[in-house]
């Protein structure tokens, strides 16, 4: 059997209206040149001084309803997107987080105000996209119970079922040409370098047939339970990413 090509789902993290405008515009040439149907991943109520970058945005709101308009999937990426817990998260790539290891009824009440925030600006929330990929199984539960039972993270290569929940896996932070599975390739529009938009720009033109959305991904891709061989190529997948990340630190450290 000749395996389907790999499928490229592109998000955008960090979202909110004290963004750098001119660094996003960088990459709005390529969506809509091509036709790219992101994630938003947009922060609710931000709190976090690493992501005010520039002067609140008066058009930012209104920028995301026109890209949720042209078939963006908009995120709910935390609620204040401030990382005070030590609490061991699902996918153990950060040491703090935002939710996990935060009470059952405290993760409910963020995800709630958080989606309540993004529909009185007009938007339509989606998916969960977690600030440091930091949830835990309380996580799950608070967004099964707020009736928002997708999120975009984990490690494996294909969608799959936890906790009740679709996870579409994100794995990349740049692009990566693969030969098969489904691929979301997140990007931070405020600290993305030239070299890295220049980088995306070819690969999109390369590959734009193989670009999709979440729209697609849940209707074209078998979504189940993980099986083993999911479970053990996403635990490999962890060793290689903190591995990775590690490394990096060092080599700045240095």
């Amino acid at each position: 059997m000749i395996p389907i090509p790999a499928q490229y789902v592109l998000r955008f993290d960090d979202l909110c209206p004290t963004w750098a405008f001119s660094r996003w515009r960088r990459f709005l040439r390529v969506i809509e040149e091509f036709g790219i149907r992101p994630i938003l991943a947009v922060v609710p109520a931000n709190r976090d001084p690493e992501l005010q970058v520039a002067e609140p945005d008066p058009e930012f709101w209104r920028e995301m309803r026109r890209m949720e308009a042209a078939g963006a999937t908009i995120g709910l990426h935390g609620y204040r997107h401030l990382c005070e817990s030590q609490g061991r998260s699902l996918l153990p790539l950060q040491e703090r987080s935002e939710f996990a290891g935060v009470a059952y009824e405290t993760q409910r009440e963020w995800i709630r105000a958080g989606m309540e925030i993004l529909r009185g600006h007009g938007l339509t929330p989606r998916i969960w996209v977690a600030p440091r990929h930091g949830f835990d199984t309380d996580t799950l539960r608070a967004l099964r119970d707020e009736g928002m039972a997708l999120l975009s993270d984990g490690l494996a290569r294909m969608p799959f079922v936890r906790g009740g929940v679709t996870w579409i896996p994100q794995q990349l932070w740049e692009p990566v040409e693969k030969r098969s599975g489904v691929w979301t390739i997140c990007t931070h529009s405020n600290t993305a370098s030239d070299d890295l938009v220049q980088c995306l720009a070819g690969f999109v033109q390369r590959h734009a047939a193989q670009f999709t959305s979440v729209e697609r991904v849940l209707a074209e891709s078998p979504v189940g339970r993980m099986g083993l061989t999911q479970r053990i190529t996403e635990i490999l997948a962890v060793v290689r990413e903190r591995g990775r990340r590690k490394a990096k630190q060092l080599v700045i450290g240095a």
